[in-house]
């Protein structure tokens, strides 16, 4: 009787010894980036042009003189105010972040479905479809 009992034992033991951990996940979920480029405010700003701005906009920005940049970015700051106060909080500016962005993504979506909508039917058929992504060959 001992015997079974002391094997079932060695070979829980066993096998608890040569368990692997579970891989650990995140319980954070990562947006993803504000900008491709790499964030190092020593070396430029450029990441938080892209943030703030959107990247077509922090291009045109890049054309600028400094005076002009300086206009811009003051009516800029009017659109972030939210409330008017003549304030920008943090809340108003994460705001500001996400809606270039997101503004972005919407135009974006507008260029592609304007190039897969041959007809321009407002629709996409398969074939529209299908042609614009594979070509014409299938």
């Amino acid at each position: 009787m001992r015997f079974p009992r002391l094997l079932l034992c060695l070979g829980v033991w066993a096998l608890c010894g040569s368990a692997k951990p579970t891989e650990r996940k995140e319980r954070v979920v990562r947006e993803a980036p504000l900008s491709a480029r790499e964030h190092d405010d020593a070396q430029s700003f450029d990441y938080d042009h892209d943030a703030f701005l959107g990247a077509d906009e922090a291009k045109s920005f890049d054309q600028l003189t400094p005076e002009e940049s300086k206009e811009r970015l003051g009516k800029i700051v009017g659109k972030i105010d939210a409330d008017g106060d003549g304030f920008v909080t943090v809340e108003e500016l994460k705001a500001w972040i996400k809606f270039a962005q997101k503004r972005w993504i919407y135009e974006d979506v507008e260029r592609q479905w304007k190039g897969h909508d041959l007809n321009e039917d407002g629709l996409v058929s398969w074939e529209e479809y299908k042609n614009a992504t594979y070509g014409y060959i299938l």
